[in-house]
């Protein structure tokens, strides 16, 4: 029997359906948590991956909610936690795929629904479940942040942007709810070999020119495995961290050094 990583409980994951979300939750489980899934509109794929975490021997559990309504998030998370009697991280991934835009040229709409869904989101979230971590003696925060808090990539400001601003509610929930012993830290994601960098290539968004670019600033010449974010917020969550809070880890094949 290898170490316990974490106490009885689930991983609730927020964007647990989309490319990165599927690996992070498998990487959970592999690590022997259970998880509460989240999903908005990919139902199918919510009950494929709980079907992935039961044969890796954990418990799973689906919950439909959209982040931007406030009732449907106290309801999922009042679910996860009658489901699995305790949450010890809450992972936030939950966004929509991004356009690809410069500042210039982002509309009104465009940026009120980013900043609704990211970071509105990720506090209303964190806040649902801040009161339920406090009475079981803690728990820690994930958030899957953009490693273009350390380089800006052009056109990515509607992803970037509100990242940045839940980088520092990562910060002040570290600050504020360390004495309740919850730590909030945040993975800085790269270009990962998934979700909305597969899709947009798919589109035609990323071309040859775009690949040259990008990878002209990495110093690991490939792109991210998503298992690596799972690895990264695994151990971020787990009692391997248990001293570690308020910070950043990049997995981005040093993008921004």
């Amino acid at each position: 029997m290898g170490e316990q990583l974490f106490p009885s409980g689930a991983a609730l994951i927020f964007g647990a359906t989309g490319g990165i979300g599927q690996a992070v939750a498998r990487e959970f489980a592999r690590a022997g948590s259970d998880v509460a899934i989240i999903w908005r509109s990919k139902q199918d794929k919510a009950e494929a991956l709980s079907k992935d975490i039961a044969a890796l021997g954990q418990k799973a559990s689906i919950h439909n909610c959209d982040v931007t309504d406030a009732e449907s998030l106290a309801a999922a998370i009042a679910a996860a936690t009658a489901t699995h009697g305790r949450i010890h991280t809450i992972v936030w991934g939950a966004g929509p795929l991004v356009d690809q835009v410069h500042l210039s040229q982002t509309t009104t709409e465009q940026w009120r629904r980013a900043i609704d869904v990211e970071v509105h989101g990720f506090f209303n979230a964190v806040q649902g479940v801040l009161p339920h971590m406090r009475a079981q003696g803690g728990g820690s925060i994930v958030h899957l942040g953009s490693a273009g808090d350390l380089r800006w990539p052009d056109k990515d400001g509607l992803s970037v942007a509100p990242k940045a601003a839940n980088e520092s509610l990562v910060k002040g929930f570290a600050r504020e709810e360390g004495k309740h012993g919850i730590r909030a830290n945040s993975v800085l994601v790269g270009v990962i070999e998934a979700g909305m960098f597969l899709e947009l290539s798919r589109q035609g968004v990323f071309d040859d020119v775009w690949t040259t670019e990008v990878q002209k600033n990495l110093s690991i010449k490939r792109w991210g495995q998503p298992e690596e974010i799972g690895h990264a917020a695994v151990f971020l969550a787990s009692s391997k961290a248990a001293y570690v809070t308020g910070q950043q880890i990049a997995v981005a094949g040093g993008y921004g050094n």
